[in-house]
């Protein structure tokens, strides 16, 4: 395998995983890293620390990997692309749906790969889901929800919860699917006395029918990162935080309580938790990248997929501000 020569822009809480698996990754070399803040987190291993983009670009990089502030994404983003540099930017990609379509077409316009680092598509758990739910042993998917919640992450200064965390949940219910997002309605609450929303309950409806909710917020003590897929034939429970896959079955025995048989839906069966090889979903989303940078087939989060997300996100917020559904036109 050729060897790549990687930048990191960002030393900060993500920056530094982004650092380790770099420096282990097989056919990349980590060059060099940037952060005008410098290397807080003793991340870099003996490798230079530059102060900016431009530094970094200047030692000669096939790629770079963004994990600096989501403001920062169209600044760093455009530079990268106008020094034909393949670039992995953190998510959300922008901070809204103009900025996401200038960075799609400025690495479309130069011919180079861009991802965005939704790194929930790489959790064992829903990508075992997924493929379930492709295999069709769930039948028709009725409904997708999701709960994520926990404290708030002191890091975040520049969004707020929607664009933060609840972008996780957008991309992932999307991906699981293979559906865009029709329809939202949102309610959000400020309570910690920032600007950006706190908390945020979603209800929506996929292309196809599929029904839809997320519950987030970063008000709550408890660490949550749930998803329930539930079609005709059961539900899929996927836990990313253990990255445990559950099924659990409709029941086959018939019932002969009169009273239970008024109600005509469906009878609890087995549950099985299935048995997963469970990678690191950081490593796996590298290796993607890196594959998809020497031309190798690779699952990756493209910028156009990224840009779906931020549009959706901005539909939660209008509808949040509005009161009412708001309605999504299929992405450009």
């Amino acid at each position: 395998m050729s060897g790549l020569r990687a930048g990191l822009l960002g030393l900060g809480s993500m920056g530094r995983h982004h650092a380790r698996l770099l420096s282990t990754l097989p056919g990349v070399e980590l060059v060099a890293l940037a952060d005008p803040a410098g290397d807080v987190h003793g991340a870099a291993g003996g490798r230079p620390v530059l102060p900016d983009l431009d530094q970094l670009i200047a030692v000669g990089l096939d790629y770079c990997v963004v994990a600096v502030p989501t403001a920062l994404h169209e600044e760093a983003g455009l530079t990268l692309a106008a020094a034909g540099v393949h670039a992995l930017i953190e998510k959300p990609l922008a901070p809204d749906l103009p900025t996401a379509r200038k960075l799609v077409e400025a690495f479309d316009d130069a011919g180079l790969v861009g991802a965005v680092g939704h790194i929930e598509r790489y959790n064992p758990a829903l990508q075992a889901a997924r493929r379930r739910v492709e295999q069709g042993e769930l039948g028709t998917v009725h409904q997708i929800s999701t709960r994520r919640q926990g404290p708030f992450p002191g890091r975040i200064g520049d969004v707020g919860v929607v664009m933060d965390l609840a972008t996780h949940d957008i991309d992932l219910t999307a991906w699981v699917a293979q559906e865009r997002f029709a329809t939202v309605a949102a309610r959000t609450a400020h309570k910690s006395g920032r600007c950006h929303e706190d908390l945020v309950a979603v209800v929506g409806t996929l292309a196809d029918g599929t029904v839809t909710s997320h519950l987030v917020n970063w008000l709550s003590p408890l660490k949550e990162r749930v998803t329930v897929i539930t079609g005709e034939r059961g539900a899929l429970v996927a836990d990313t935080l253990s990255a445990d896959l559950t099924f659990y079955g409709n029941g086959s025995t018939a019932t002969t309580w009169s009273d239970v048989q008024q109600f005509r839906g469906v009878s609890e069966g087995d549950v099985t938790r299935y048995a997963i090889a469970k990678p690191e979903p950081l490593r796996t989303e590298h290796e993607s990248f890196r594959d998809a940078v020497l031309g190798l087939p690779a699952d990756i989060v493209t910028l156009a997929q990224g840009m779906a997300t931020v549009q959706v996100a901005s539909s939660v917020l209008e509808s949040a501000r509005s009161g009412a559904t708001v309605t999504l036109e299929a992405p450009l």
